[in-house]
């Protein structure tokens, strides 16, 4: 039986399919920051948007209650107590589907999951950046020796910096970099990392914006086969700023173009990390909340 597995993040939502392999099938970007309170939760408007795609979704995949798994993140975990039942009762009574609304903690825990490897004896940083946070795991050999929840994430960036979605960034990536850290004193990093793994789509950012990414020699786990260094990376990153407009951008994902309107934000956000704990290596990962999941009921 066809599973479906669902990752609904602070402005993304994304799709799976457990059928042998896990594989993504769709996902749509909605911006639940826009419009969003405490008190109320996420906007009307995007409220109609989101169950619209879930009943979409339903017709499409034939996702019932018994086959179909959510796991809520992000800014919803910003929801009172009541706004979290209602939003679960919504989801039970209007899609016949259930949610979880999973702490940042359990997050942390799937992230490793996801990520569990040994990589060769090497120290290596993971690094999962959302719209609200940002989760960072420490892989030492093959154990986790470090966990870190920091508060900060894309949507953040971008209220701060709307111009950084200008047709060309009308904000440095300089002053964002100190922004990011500015953040995160009082945060220590380690500064002896043999290289850090930046997940979430960003392999396929990556490809489809071409940056200089070379064979990943560093560890073997059958996924992860490129890496990128520390200067090339920023290289990319000063491309996408300043040399890729943001029509340009869109045009490389039409299916979910407003995925996107994070990309620039969303590179300069774990350049800040990379400079405070000295990594010379970057290994881009598609990986996610969900292949945690899976890997987690495999044990």
């Amino acid at each position: 039986m066809k599973e479906y597995f669902i990752d609904l993040g602070s402005s993304t939502i994304k799709v799976y399919e457990l059928f042998e392999t896990l594989k993504l099938i769709d996902e749509h970007s909605i911006y639940f920051k826009n419009g969003f309170t405490e008190e109320y939760g996420i906007s009307n408007e995007n409220r109609q948007e989101l169950f619209e795609c879930f009943a979409d979704w339903i017709k499409r995949f034939n996702m019932r209650f018994e086959n179909t798994y959510i796991y809520v993140t992000g800014i919803f975990r910003n929801l009172n107590k009541q706004l979290k039942q209602n939003l679960i009762k919504d989801f039970n009574d209007k899609l016949d589907l259930h949610i979880s609304i999973i702490s940042h903690g359990i997050e942390n825990y799937y992230l490793g999951k996801a990520m569990s490897n040994d990589y060769n004896n090497k120290k290596v940083m993971i690094i999962n950046m959302g719209g609200k946070t940002t989760e960072i795991v420490t892989f030492k050999g093959n154990e986790i020796s470090d966990r870190k929840n920091l508060k900060i994430g894309v949507a953040e960036i971008l209220n701060k910096f709307p111009a950084v979605n200008d047709e060309i960034s009308g904000v440095k990536i300089e002053e964002i970099n100190e922004f990011v850290k500015e953040q995160l004193k009082g945060v220590s990093f380690d500064t002896d990392y043999d290289c850090a793994i930046f997940t979430g789509g960003e392999e396929r950012f990556e490809k489809l914006t071409k940056f200089n990414l070379v064979p990943n020699n560093s560890f073997d786990d059958g996924i992860h086969k490129y890496k990128i260094s520390y200067n090339d990376y920023i290289k990319g990153t000063n491309k996408v700023f300043y040399k890729i407009k943001l029509q340009e951008l869109y045009q490389l994902m039409p299916s979910n173009p407003k995925w996107m309107d994070g990309a620039r934000a969303g590179a300069v956000l774990p350049l800040a990390i990379f400079d405070l704990a000295k990594i010379k290596e970057i290994v881009p990962s598609d990986l996610n909340l969900i292949n945690g999941v899976i890997n987690d009921l495999k044990n």
